[in-house]
């Protein structure tokens, strides 16, 4: 169970923290609770399983890569661990997954891809380096929301 001073922080430090030298000095000022608090609570949450990790999103729209698609891939049951594996290595797969039940009852594999140009034929790479043809590109035309998991 949190503590409700737990709580306070946790809610804080879910969102995005700024970019600047000192990050946790800054979540100090805005909570006014001190800095050091804020660490060792940080800290305890992770060591606890509360925190799983601190990670930094990217924006890809504003660091160049201006077409993302999901790919989605019928993979034979048994090579599902291998291909995923294979899929996870190229840098432009920012997410890989397998999905049960499948999609359609046969695409369980899911690969999110960024592109920086619309001449990248990275799926075809991808396709030939699995050696899975059947496979479908689901586009994103629009984004309507964007943003990290709230819990409190």
């Amino acid at each position: 169970m949190l503590t409700n001073r737990e709580k306070k922080i946790a809610a804080y430090i879910q969102k995005d923290i700024p970019l600047v030298k000192e990050p946790f000095g800054q979540v100090a000022g805005q909570l006014e609770i001190p800095e050091q608090e804020i660490i060792a609570v940080s800290e305890n949450l992770m060591k606890r399983g509360f925190i799983r990790k601190f990670g930094a999103i990217l924006r890809h729209q504003k660091a160049g890569y201006t077409r993302n698609m999901m790919v989605i891939w019928a993979v034979p049951e048994e090579m599902c661990d291998d291909i995923g594996a294979a899929l996870a290595k190229f840098p432009q797969v920012t997410h890989c997954y397998k999905r049960i039940p499948a999609f359609e009852d046969k695409y369980n594999i899911f690969t999110m891809v960024h592109l920086k140009s619309e001449k990248d034929r990275i799926i075809d790479k991808l396709s030939q380096s699995i050696g899975i043809k059947d496979f479908q590109v689901l586009t994103s035309v629009e984004e309507y929301k964007k943003s990290s998991m709230e819990y409190f």
